[in-house]
């Protein structure tokens, strides 16, 4: 592709931030983006150039209790919160879903963190990282808990903004009958750019910690863990990320691997995948680990590798083309320039992974994930840390149609969700309403055209196939 840009839009999206006031750090970053466009960069990683990635297992490494105490006392803790669920018909904080006994996500967050403190003796400080659309909910939120701030530190800062770019000649898009929808977030990528130009890199190194432990708020399971900070804290790597073994329903998504040119791990995306290597993407003996999105960094490794940068870190870009009104597909073809905060890895000479177990992986991207969140596959402890009942996690598949929106889901589990801690598989076709106390047992398949319901107390195995 050749170049498109003359530099005027790249001064007039320059200008747009400043007007909106986006900070300078993340319009230097966007500029870098912009230039990258403009040269005809894709982002695309071919499957010739990288080699499957092998690495240790958390379960194997041995973490004496003094370096995991240690370690927790000089970390801090950041949680990405900047989505709305918008795939599940929500239009504020996914983050403020009822999970359990009343507990949403961030009452489960806040308290896990509260229970770490008093059990280790440290700050361990906790920030969320909002966007302009999931501040006020959050922090509203989190108001009846006035001991979750740490002096000196927020407890939120914002990720940043930037234009969306018309895919035919690289200029900001405008859209005056709904102006929010020419802007984008650029990918949680962003929040590097966002600690510098916040300051808040600077006021953590300056406060004495060493570590930041940043998780999605949507993954319960992704605990500030002292064990897994005392093997971050040993194994002196500058950054690393914490991976899962894919299964089937990872097919689609991204994986590590080795670069071969200079030997760098990759997190190589599903949009960074050509179609050609489609196949090699979805082979999961040859590309066994993806990502949890659970990942450690060394502060003065951050802070000397921007410096170094003058303050891009340069991820690599994901460039993705969408319309500019999601909705309606007659508005022109967009670019959002995004970045992967996990494609970090490149970046760091030394960095590292580590396979970890399931249990911290528990993200909720669907009304699927929910239902076994909110059954009884998991417990949940005194330290509000979701410890799995079973060997397995049961494949969940509720119909779209009646279950993908959480305020219609709500309505068809009215009395709380069924017990799948026996299920092997539940998959729901059709309109089906579940009363209190059913139970799942092994693999169950419900299918009506009819609007059904299964009365309280009913127990669902593998023989009783419903038509």
């Amino acid at each position: 592709m050749a170049s498109k840009g003359n530099g005027r839009g790249l001064d007039l999206a320059r200008q747009k931030m400043r007007d909106a006031g986006v900070d300078e750090v993340a319009i230097d970053t966007f500029a870098h983006y912009y230039r990258l466009l403009e040269h005809g960069e894709t982002g695309m990683i071919a499957e010739d150039t990288i080699e499957p990635l092998d690495m240790e297992a958390l379960a194997d490494v041995v973490v004496p209790d003094d370096v995991a105490a240690e370690a927790i006392g000089k970390t801090a803790v950041i949680k990405l919160n900047g989505g709305l669920g918008t795939s599940m018909g929500m239009d504020r904080a996914k983050s403020l879903l009822c999970v359990r006994r009343g507990l949403s996500f961030l009452d489960i967050i806040a308290r896990q963190v509260l229970h770490l403190r008093q059990q280790y003796g440290v700050t361990l400080p906790l920030m969320f990282m909002n966007s302009f659309r999931t501040s006020a909910d959050t922090m509203a939120a989190l108001e009846r808990y006035d001991d979750l701030a740490v002096d000196g530190l927020p407890l939120e800062f914002l990720q940043n903004k930037e234009p969306k770019l018309l895919a035919a000649d690289l200029m900001p898009a405008a859209y005056p009958k709904a102006p929010d929808l020419e802007w984008c977030p650029p990918g949680h990528g962003d929040i590097y750019t966002a600690l510098r130009g916040t300051g808040l890199l600077a006021r953590l190194q300056d406060a004495g910690y060493r570590y930041v432990f940043v998780s999605n708020s949507d993954n319960l399971g992704a605990v500030p863990d002292a064990r897994v900070a005392g093997w971050f804290a040993q194994s002196g790597a500058p950054f690393a990320i914490e991976a899962v073994r894919r299964t089937p329903s990872d097919r689609k998504g991204g994986h590590f691997a080795r670069r071969k040119s200079d030997g760098r791990i990759v997190l190589r995306e599903t949009a960074q995948t050509p179609d050609q290597d489609k196949e090699a993407l979805a082979d999961l003996d040859r590309h066994r680990y993806c990502s949890t999105n659970n990942l450690w960094f060394d502060i003065e490794a951050m802070t000397s590798t921007l410096d170094a940068r003058g303050g891009i870190l340069g991820l690599p870009l994901i460039k993705n083309v969408k319309h500019l009104d999601p909705a309606d597909p007659s508005t022109p073809e967009v670019i959002q320039v995004e970045t992967a905060m996990g494609a970090a890895i490149e970046v760091f000479e030394g960095a590292t992974t580590i396979e970890v177990g399931r249990d911290r992986f528990v993200p909720v991207k669907t009304t699927d994930d929910l239902l076994v969140l909110r059954s009884d596959v998991y417990d949940l402890g005194k330290d509000f840390v979701l410890d799995q009942a079973g060997d397995e996690v049961p494949y969940v598949s509720l119909d779209g149609d009646f279950y993908k929106l959480v305020g219609d889901f709500d309505k068809r589990f009215p009395e709380g969700a069924p017990s799948l801690r026996e299920a092997g598989s539940f998959t729901v076709e059709g309109d089906w309403t579940f009363g209190r106390g059913v139970k799942v047992v092994g693999e169950v398949s419900l299918e009506s055209r009819a609007a059904q319901r299964v009365e309280g107390g009913t127990v669902l195995d593998e023989q009783e196939q419903h038509a």
